[in-house]
């Protein structure tokens, strides 16, 4: 099994902008670029709540913690849970401080509405995988809360769930260790992405930048 030294960790978010398109993971992840648009100004609004660092609240057996720091060796990622929710179980695992054994669940905030896209499915998934690491426990079960519909979504997580997110990631240390931001695959998502007056969608389908300097010195 590859383990991963923390200087070389991710950002566990990042996968969530992998999943949605690779070149915008790379300009965010890799050249530091990153612009405000609508939808990302409502993202941070919806976080609001659940950004508030080690803040515990216990709810009879039920311990909610906000702005839990997480990690993954084995994944090589870092990050933070918005929500963790601790549900005291017999099969589960100490908390220090706390009586009884507890499970842990993963509670995921995002904005909009459940998406087509396994984008934010597999950032919750990365995160209980962490979880599961870190508490040595197995886990099976996550949650989308969604701002537009205003309700959680449950999310079961099987063998080839985990399987797919460590693929993903894998392709996305293969991207960082190289330094390598790829082409846009264009669409209608595009339309909606916070960089895509950085990225020029348009102009890398119609011409390579490469091509375009060759032409002009060539003149």
């Amino acid at each position: 099994m590859q383990v991963y030294n923390e200087e070389d960790y991710l950002l566990l978010s990042g996968i969530q902008h992998f999943n949605f398109c690779r070149r915008q993971w790379a300009l965010i992840h890799i050249e530091q670029q990153w612009e405000e648009n609508v939808r990302t100004l409502e993202g941070t609004y919806v976080h609001r709540i659940a950004d508030q660092p080690f803040l515990r609240e216990k709810r009879g057996d039920k311990l909610i913690v906000r702005a839990l720091p997480v990690q993954s060796r084995e994944l090589g990622i870092t990050g933070i849970c918005d929500v963790v929710e601790f549900v005291r179980d017999s099969e589960g695992v100490p908390l220090a401080g706390e009586e009884g054994l507890y499970l842990p669940f993963p509670v995921e905030y995002k904005r909009g509405k459940p998406k087509k896209d396994d984008s934010d499915r597999s950032q919750l998934i990365a995160q209980l995988v962490c979880l599961e690491e870190m508490l040595a426990c197995e886990l099976s079960t996550g949650y989308l809360f969604y701002d537009e519909i205003k309700h959680r979504v449950e999310v079961p997580v099987t063998s080839a769930d985990r399987e797919r997110v460590k693929e993903v990631l894998l392709e996305m240390h293969r991207y960082y260790a190289r330094s390598h931001t790829p082409k846009a695959k264009t669409g209608p998502h595009c339309e909606s992405c916070s960089l895509n007056r950085v990225c020029l969608p348009e102009m890398l389908k119609r011409r390579s930048v490469s091509s375009f300097i060759e032409s002009r010195l060539s003149e």
